[in-house]
């Protein structure tokens, strides 16, 4: 597979007049070594964490950014993961009998509507070092994996399949030999993955299962369904009982279920379940039978987790947006981590079985630490995991770099300094918040520049003094509503300095910096109803609308640098329309894309700075 590296964290020196002109010879590169800059003082989406208990290496997979190791507990990181064919990490599993041996199951298992699909499972029989692939190829997301700690031969993966259509490649799978072949042991459709997967630290041989019915498109997202539920086996997967409303589940479909299983007394079991009232069930008889004991927690289709403190049964941990603690078995809850002091939107945690006032979780901003319960946190701001939706740079010397993060906001650095020490944190800065996408300095003084947030949100920024205008344009007249994808259009105009189009629907033109906005154009989209009605009840059991599935929208706006006239606009349903008179008029191209699928995304047009025809 051909390799490519994230241009976030490494440059070349190539001419753009190169890329644009001649085709790329690739030999030219090979000398070229890739260089870090940052920053760290922000980081990226932290989807598993496990611990080798015996030598205390912590090790973190990310969901586009591969596997980590510290030896140091926490101050220092290596990537551990770099040479394989995918970064995107849901699960790994530390082999607490021999901790040489490691698995990891590729894909994350939170499906978002920016999820990163994996290619299977690995293995690595040297602590990291090197990695064999295990299989598992179309799996797409596996969220779980489960050593047997009697026999390290036997290895179980949770596979959710793909989250934009049906496969059967998902379910519990099974393997007697180390991983040479797989055995799927549990499959109830093929929509529905394994969302969780528990087993008794006592009994190796039985599991709980909790099975998940879901499904994406880019207009919607549902969670719940007939396939769901929580299945368990007494005898290493050959048999699996459902369990129901005569075992205490709640009546009617389920959605995604998170489990626990208390590690001082595995008769403990707790599920996180999303049903008409999501709500905590607590089993003490292993599971057999559940009651419920409370509520907590939200969006489940992005975080279902619950956890139980290794020596307290009656101690819970609940991740989702924040974190909550439970000292009476999940009857009630004190939030125990906010917005305010680590990053919110929680993925992963780890709870030291011998001190459980050691804790570290994994979230969309990174890795945090706790040494006191969750009292007083610890940001690991030393992984350079941040995911960026765009970038760009300006004609500063050393010129700067400028890009919008996943959950991470929008930043700008610069791409060298002048001083000893290298490039630190403290030179780069944040210049707006929420998921940030893409950001453009103003061609004749990059200390003004726009960004951008989630769902069509832009500013005008005044880098110097951070003064922010929102610049967002409205429609005239209002009763038309304006459609702004999750990753909106953004582009300068070539000829006017002040010059700034924008994308909903419509391509919109401002030529004093947003201050004012005319529309160029009419609905470029298809302006499917049925896709564009949908988002507005998208989550299914949990309904979740928050513009991640506004569609029938612009994602792509390229204005020609040659020909004022000419501009390109590329939409998420298939479209590609081209004006040569400014606006005035406008034709659709898209039958005219060679082997193109139809109402595919086209979120990128690129136009030879020189030729208006290319």
């Amino acid at each position: 597979m051909k390799k490519f590296f994230p241009i976030f964290l490494f440059l070349t020196p190539l001419s753009m007049s190169a890329v644009f002109c001649q085709k790329l010879d690739l030999d030219m590169m090979k000398n070229i070594k890739p260089r870090a800059i940052g920053p760290a003082s922000m980081s990226g989406r932290v989807t598993t964490i496990d611990v080798d208990e015996k030598n205390n290496d912590i090790y973190i997979g990310a969901a586009s950014g591969g596997v980590w190791r510290s030896k140091s507990g926490g101050m220092t990181w290596e990537p551990l993961f770099d040479k394989e064919n995918t970064q995107s990490i849901g699960s790994l599993a530390v082999n607490q009998q021999n901790s040489a041996e490691i698995w990891v199951g590729s894909g994350e298992g939170n499906p978002r509507n920016s999820q990163n699909f994996g290619n299977g499972i690995y293995k690595s029989i040297d602590a990291g070092k090197s990695w064999k692939h295990m299989g598992l190829t179309n799996t797409k997301a596996i969220h779980r994996v489960i050593i047997n700690n009697h026999n390290s031969d036997i290895v179980y993966a949770a596979a959710l399949g793909s989250s934009f259509g049906p496969n059967e490649d998902r379910g519990v799978f099974k393997t007697v030999d180390g991983g040479k072949t797989w055995k799927k042991i549990l499959y109830v459709n093929d929509q529905t993955g394994c969302a969780d997967l528990i087993v008794d630290p006592s009994n190796p041989n039985k599991l709980i299962a909790a099975m998940w019915e879901y499904g994406r498109k880019p207009w919607t997202f549902n969670s719940g369904g007939k396939g769901s539920g929580i299945y368990t086996t007494y005898d290493g997967g050959e048999n699996w009982e459902k369990k129901t409303e005569k075992d205490g589940m709640p009546a009617g479909e389920l959605g995604r279920c998170g489990l626990a299983i208390c590690r001082s007394k595995p008769n403990v079991v707790y599920a996180l379940v999303e049903a008409k009232e999501n709500a905590i069930y607590r089993s003490d008889d292993g599971g057999v039978k559940f009651r419920k004991v409370g509520t907590n927690g939200d969006r489940p289709f992005y975080y279902a987790e619950i956890h139980c403190d290794p020596l307290n049964e009656n101690r819970l941990y609940n991740i989702y947006s924040r974190i909550s603690r439970s000292e009476d078995g999940g009857k009630s809850w004190t939030e125990i981590l906010d917005y305010e002091h680590v990053h919110p939107d929680h993925h992963a945690f780890w709870i030291d079985p011998k001190n459980p006032n050691f804790l570290i979780d994994g979230n969309d901003g990174g890795v945090a630490f706790s040494r006191d319960m969750g009292v007083n946190w610890q940001f690991g701001g030393n992984i350079p995991l941040g995911q960026f939706y765009h970038v760009n740079v300006d004609n500063d010397i050393p010129y700067n770099l400028y890009g919008g993060l996943q959950d991470n906001g929008s930043w700008v650095g610069p791409s060298a300094v002048w001083k000893s020490g290298g490039i630190r944190s403290s030179d780069w800065q944040e210049l707006y918040f929420g998921d940030g996408f893409d950001v453009m300095p103003q061609p004749s003084n990059n200390r003004f520049v726009y960004a951008m947030s989630q769902g069509g949100n832009v500013a005008y920024i005044d880098s110097k003094i951070g003064k922010e205008s929102f610049i967002q344009p409205q429609l005239t007249p209002p009763s038309v509503k304006p459609r702004f994808n999750w990753n909106a259009a953004i582009a300068q105009d070539p000829f006017v300095d002040c010059g700034v189009y924008f994308g909903s629907q419509f391509v919109h033109y401002s030529s004093d910096c947003g201050q004012n906005w005319k529309t160029l154009s009419p609905d470029l989209s298809t302006n499917d109803t049925s896709k564009i009605n949908a988002s507005e009840r998208t989550g299914g059991l949990t309904p979740d609308v928050t513009n991640a599935e506004n569609h029938c929208t612009i994602l792509a706006i390229a204005p020609s640098a040659v020909d004022k006239n000419i501009i390109w606009v590329g939409t998420d349903d298939g479209n590609l329309q081209l004006t040569q008179n400014g606006g005035i008029n406008w034709v659709n191209l898209s039958a005219k894309l060679p082997n193109c699928p139809k109402n595919a995304w086209i979120p990128q047009i690129e136009l030879n700075p020189k030729n208006a025809d290319e």
